[in-house]
């Protein structure tokens, strides 16, 4: 069964609706990417809590005119009147009062909510308001999506997706160096309020899919996914893409195949394996490469000291460094040095003399700041530079 869904085989609505949250998480990552860069994630928690007033709102006002209240198009319009008044409330708070971003990002995101609450619990106390569903806008839900509703979701997901990759080069620069951007003519009010746009459409678009309490988090991990793989800022915004596309197509099929789980935890969940893979596995700053990462250097720096040893005559007590350097063919089992670990000694040995040359001498101030110990000399200093460290040595090193 989720392999058809998977494979968009359960109808004409199921597939749209999937192919609408796939987008819509291509959307999601790629916006929630500079919203990340620019380290205000929690502008996103704000906006999608000051939507549920204009949820309730909309409904009500739709059904004291004699329409459907649960009609898609007009409860986002609510949604998107009150996330934009949260937004100017978080921006005239930070702006025109001594409270920090985030207290006022907490003020508006308490107030609104617990203004939506209070709207969605008269509205149950309506005859028309039994039926409403508006709590599918908590956590997400894709059962009850008319075709409609699913085109327009698509349709509003691909437009986001245009306007972001349209406005990429901007965000970049107001990310990664805002006072080049103003000297390039940029305004730095103008490129966040674009970003604040972008994201309220995106946190307005994704409430029938993923919910209001957790649209954050389909904002936010995609790029923090992205960001184990790459230091890249393009391949960082194009890997929240795919990992948010898979989040919410994944999470779509999966809630169709399951009507009765909400929509919303099940994308965010999807995209949380996603983070924790990434976690765990990325080649660069993945839990395994920095625990591979650290054993190397701690055996590079168990041979360094054991070599040291041997060169000064000195017994290796280490059990750990007389095993590596037994394996290595440097020491025999009762300790003896080889004919090949006497010369890697005795390198060992020239090589610290050498680097306390460096350090000493002023011309060499630029390379001994690379100085670590374990990294060859070679590879810092030239050939001249090398031959000149060693006219400077006064007697040659005898191994004892």
């Amino acid at each position: 069964m989720l392999a058809d869904a998977l494979l968009l085989q359960l109808g004409y609505n199921a597939t749209l609706v999937t192919l609408g949250a796939a987008l819509l998480g291509v959307a999601s990552g790629v916006a929630g990417t500079f919203l990340f860069l620019r380290k205000r994630a929690l502008v996103s928690d704000a906006i999608s809590h000051a939507t549920l007033p204009g949820v309730g709102l909309a409904f009500i006002v739709m059904v004291s005119l004699g329409g459907d209240g649960r009609w898609l198009p007009g409860l986002l319009l609510g949604a998107g009147a009150s996330a934009a008044l949260g937004l100017l409330c978080v921006q005239w708070l930070s702006a025109r009062t001594r409270l920090g971003e985030d207290a006022a990002i907490g003020a508006v995101l308490s107030v609104f909510f617990g203004i939506g609450i209070v709207i969605l619990t008269v509205i149950q106390t309506m005859n028309s308001g039994r039926q409403a569903g508006l709590e599918g806008f908590l956590l997400g839900s894709t059962a009850g999506m008319l075709r409609s509703d699913a085109i327009l979701l698509a349709v509003s997901a691909a437009v986001v997706l245009v306007l972001v990759l349209a406005l990429r080069r901007p965000l970049e620069l107001a990310a990664f160096d805002p006072g080049y951007a103003q000297a390039t003519g940029w305004t730095l009010g103008r490129i966040d309020l674009a970003m604040m746009g972008i994201v309220l459409v995106v946190t307005v678009v994704g409430l029938k899919v993923v919910g209001l309490i957790l649209i954050v988090a389909l904002l936010i991990v995609p790029a923090v996914t992205a960001r184990f793989w790459t230091d890249r800022a393009g391949h960082v915004v194009l890997i929240a893409g795919l990992v948010g596309g898979a989040s919410g197509y994944v999470g779509a099929a999966t809630s169709a195949v399951a009507p009765a789980l909400p929509t919303g935890p099940i994308v965010v969940l999807v995209g949380f394996s996603l983070f924790l893979v990434s976690l765990l596995l990325s080649p660069g700053r993945g839990v395994l490469a920095s625990v591979l990462l650290h054993r190397r250097y701690q055996r590079r720096v168990h041979m360094r000291q054991g070599l040291l040893a041997l060169a000064q005559g000195q017994p290796i007590f280490e059990a750990l460094t007389r095993r590596l350097m037994t394996r290595e063919g440097l020491i025999l089992p009762d300790g003896v040095a080889t004919a090949q670990g006497q010369a890697a000694a005795s390198k060992a040995l020239l090589d610290e003399t050498r680097w306390s040359i460096v350090r000493a001498d002023h011309s060499f101030a630029a390379a001994a700041t690379r100085y670590d110990g374990l990294t060859p000399i070679e590879d810092i200093l030239t050939p001249d530079q090398l031959s000149d460290v060693d006219g400077k040595i006064a007697a040659p090193m005898v191994v004892t």
